[in-house]
């Protein structure tokens, strides 16, 4: 117990000891110059950001619900009945809190309130790498922050990133909280806000709350805990009502989010189970499944954290958090952020795990399709067909992804593949 105590302590204080400067590189800056130029010709010409129903900059529709929300608070009318914009069937699905967080998105211009948004989302995107290298031991300056533009603008490019800015989503909002939280020392009377905050607009987060009790930080995991119970009680206070329809019941029901489980789009591991089987799954059967994905995911996190690898085991347990999860839209997946970040620290290390990188981009990418029969091009290769590459592997392309990733992580926390070397810059 003594060596598990020492090895987490070592870690965290390997985590904060940020006084290394990522070095200036070449090689780097022309990779990630290229990567960011390449992602935003991809972006702007596979799909043009006009083109009705799919560009870039015409999306915006759970922006939209989220304004809705606000609206709703400020109407005193009910969140959880009926859809609460006229232009999507979308349902509120968030909890009440995050409806007064929303409040502000009411006092954006009409005409620019999603663009605004959007470029809101693009900051939040380059912050949230930022973090990834704050978590690496790396200080803030301005060639990290110039670096992190780059490969965010990369990343941009992954279809999660980019279905994400298209629809206007929470997401990147919700990961640079739990990332920020994750920066936090172990005895930062701080850390756990972020997460009980993340927790207390959207559930999935909590998840979060397992992985710190897991590496023993008591006190990170309370005060999480304490965070989203206050969340919980403003919104019972503010919306009595709305608090007593949503936590009575409706946060369980996952139909309100979408009936339909097969949906290609589901990129859960009931999803799959689903799409495999060809057959609604038994609940004890999904939730079998999700336990034994939990069991495997956080023995590796907590492994990987204690030898010094935090970036790389929260990005393991927040893709996990999106694989167990109920139901998970593919824009869910913008965890793969942070594994990217890592990646390409590695490979600056080491060019071998470019390996890792370039395939990472070339599967996910937002590449785009016109099948027969479709009326508009298809996003993703999950949405593909008669590619050479069986069916069933592309319908659920991300959790095969979440798989190969996962494997990789779990060779590093086994120590058959080299960890980063605690203390030190790539070389």
């Amino acid at each position: 117990m003594r060596e598990a105590d020492t090895a987490v302590q070592s870690a965290d204080d390997h985590v904060h000891s940020v006084h290394r400067k990522l070095d200036f590189r070449w090689s780097t800056l022309v990779i990630l110059l290229v990567a960011a130029a390449a992602s935003i010709v991809l972006l702007t010409t596979l799909v043009t950001p006009q083109e009705r129903d799919i560009g870039l900059l015409v999306g915006g529709w759970d922006f939209h619900v989220y304004r809705g929300g606000g609206r709703y608070v400020l109407n005193d009318l009910p969140l959880y009945t009926k859809p609460l914009d006229c232009c999507t069937p979308l349902l509120y699905t968030y909890t009440p809190f995050s409806a007064l967080v929303f409040v502000p998105f009411v006092w954006l211009p009409d005409d620019a309130d999603q663009h605004i948004w959007l470029a809101i989302n693009v900051v939040l995107l380059i912050a949230c790498v930022m973090l990834c290298f704050r978590i690496l031991g790396y200080r803030i300056t301005p060639y990290l922050a110039g670096i992190s533009a780059l490969l965010a603008i990369a990343c941009g490019f992954l279809e999660p990133v980019r279905t994400t800015l298209f629809y206007g989503q929470i997401n990147l909002l919700l990961m640079l909280m739990v990332l920020w939280d994750a920066s936090r020392p172990e005895g930062s009377r701080l850390k756990g806000i972020g997460i009980g905050l993340a927790a207390g607009i959207k559930i999935t987060p909590a998840y979060f709350v397992l992985y710190y009790l897991l590496l023993r930080q008591w006190r990170a995991a309370g005060v999480a805990v304490a965070t989203l119970a206050a969340t919980i009680g403003l919104g019972w206070l503010v919306l009595p009502r709305d608090s007593w329809q949503y936590w009575g019941g409706k946060f369980l029901d996952s139909s309100r989010i979408s009936n339909w489980v097969f949906d290609p789009a589901n990129q859960s591991l009931r999803g799959a189970i689903a799409r495999l089987t060809k057959e609604m799954p038994a609940t004890w059967l999904w939730v079998l499944a999700d336990a034994c994905l939990v069991a495997i995911s956080m023995w590796i996190a907590v492994r990987l954290y204690r030898h010094g690898e935090p970036l790389l085991a929260v990005s393991v347990a927040g893709l996990s958090a999106t694989a167990a999860s109920p139901f998970t839209w593919t824009h869910h997946w913008v965890w793969l952020v942070p594994m990217t970040v890592y990646l390409v620290h590695r490979a600056v290390a080491n060019a071998r795990w470019w390996v890792a990188v370039v395939p990472l981009f070339a599967v996910m990418g937002s590449w785009s399709v016109l099948l027969p029969n479709d009326h508009q091009q298809r996003i993703g290769l999950y949405l593909f067909q008669r590619t050479g590459v069986p069916w069933q592997v592309l319908l659920n392309l991300h959790l095969a992804v979440y798989a190969a990733l996962l494997i990789i992580a779990g060779l590093i926390a086994s120590g058959r593949v080299g960890r980063t070397r605690r203390g030190s810059a790539p070389p």
